[in-house]
């Protein structure tokens, strides 16, 4: 049984590993993710064609996807401010895989993250912008961070697998938010349903392009994310707890005779995750949404762990999968509008690349010419 549950461990780590061993797995690195956007967008036409939707409504959809999503520059403001919380929980998440650990918890650190951010956003007050804005973030942060670091401090201590423990932290969270949100120094004035003051001026995180355009949403945040992701994969890959992470996700037995501390590298890494997800969750609520209400995390952390798992852990990699699935999700309202397929099918879209890029093995047989011409060239170098 232990054998069992080890193979399939590292099965699980091999499906997140990134491979560039050479120019053939390279190619595949690349090529797998492209061909499974193509096959889950036609697949996602034959379900439209199986649920009675007009071949002309199906290339409309399409169309108005792709307009949604890059056709203009509100269209890419909406792409981009999609894509923020996506990516720095996506890059925890990623952390956490490259540590050996399952963060199923980003969708709760998100929730704390935010609510402890809109909370500070109006409790603290006579600050200005350039102190109060990271102040709050920072308290977002390190909230997501104490938050998950109690899933990694349940697993280094007792050995509670963090997939559990996330995931019951998740409901936890969930159910603290309402309740939270119905206390009299919380909840907004003259107001009977769960929703909280809204975050002060000073703390809101500015827009970037409100000189072109007042209404175009996308905001510091996405400089925020482009910094993460430079430090993360700084972290990972030329700092000394990044090699800890890497080793002990690698293997854990060759981690432990290096002298690495195993309980000390889970708590810190489920801790820097948490960090990344909590930051999400308050750039969430002082760049988009203005205050705390129930769900206003809206799925984004389990949205994330598709991001990591496409990304393949790699924060260029989480970066580019961030940037497709903001671009679905902003490109899917648009469809809505313009064609009248459901909104729902994107969710479709977004499941179906995820079951292609987690199954290789079936990509390669559907389309084996791409792969064989990648392998013989790949053999012919090595030959040489």
């Amino acid at each position: 049984m232990t054998s069992d549950t080890s193979k399939s461990s590292r099965s699980t780590i091999d499906l997140l590993r990134p491979v560039t061993g050479s120019q053939a797995t390279l190619g595949e690195l690349f090529f797998i993710p492209i061909v499974a956007v193509i096959l889950a967008l036609l697949l996602s036409a034959l379900i439209m064609l199986a649920t009675s939707v007009a071949p002309a409504n199906i290339a409309k959809s399409f169309v108005a996807l792709a307009y949604g999503s890059v056709g203009s520059l509100a269209a890419i403001s909406e792409t981009l401010t999609s894509t923020i919380p996506l990516v720095l929980s996506g890059l925890g998440i990623g952390l956490a895989f490259r540590a050996g650990l399952f963060n199923i918890g980003a969708e709760g650190q998100i929730v704390i993250g935010g609510l402890a951010a809109v909370i500070a956003s109006f409790a603290i007050t006579g600050l200005p912008f350039y102190v109060h804005m990271p102040l709050v973030l920072t308290i977002g942060m390190l909230a997501g961070a104490l938050y998950a670091g109690l899933a990694g401090f349940l697993r280094a201590a007792t050995g509670a697998h963090e997939v559990i423990s996330t995931i019951m932290l998740n409901l936890i969270a969930f159910r603290m938010l309402d309740y939270v949100l119905r206390q009299p120094f919380i909840q907004k004035e003259g107001r009977s349903d769960p929703i909280s003051k809204a975050v002060l001026e000073t703390a809101e995180l500015p827009r970037l392009l409100t000189f072109i355009d007042p209404n175009l949403r996308v905001h510091a945040g996405l400089v925020i994310m482009l910094i993460s992701v430079a430090l993360i994969y700084w972290l990972l890959f030329r700092s000394k707890l990044g090699f800890a992470f890497r080793v002990s996700g690698e293997n854990p037995d060759a981690a432990k005779y290096a002298g690495i501390r195993a309980g000390l590298t889970i708590v810190l890494a489920m801790a820097l995750a948490g960090g990344l997800a909590g930051l999400a969750g308050a750039t969430q609520v002082t760049g988009v949404l203005g205050r705390a209400s129930p769900g206003f995390s809206a799925g984004i952390g389990f949205d994330a762990i598709a991001v990591a798992l496409l990304g393949r852990s790699h924060p260029v990699g989480i970066l580019l999968a961030g940037l497709l699935f903001g671009a679905l999700e902003a490109g899917g309202r648009q469809m809505q509008v313009d064609a009248g397929v459901s909104i729902d099918l994107i969710g479709i879209v977004q499941a179906l690349i995820i079951v292609f890029v987690a199954a290789p093995l079936l990509v390669k047989q559907i389309l084996p010419f791409g792969f064989s011409a990648v392998s013989k060239k790949s053999a012919s170098d090595d030959q040489s």
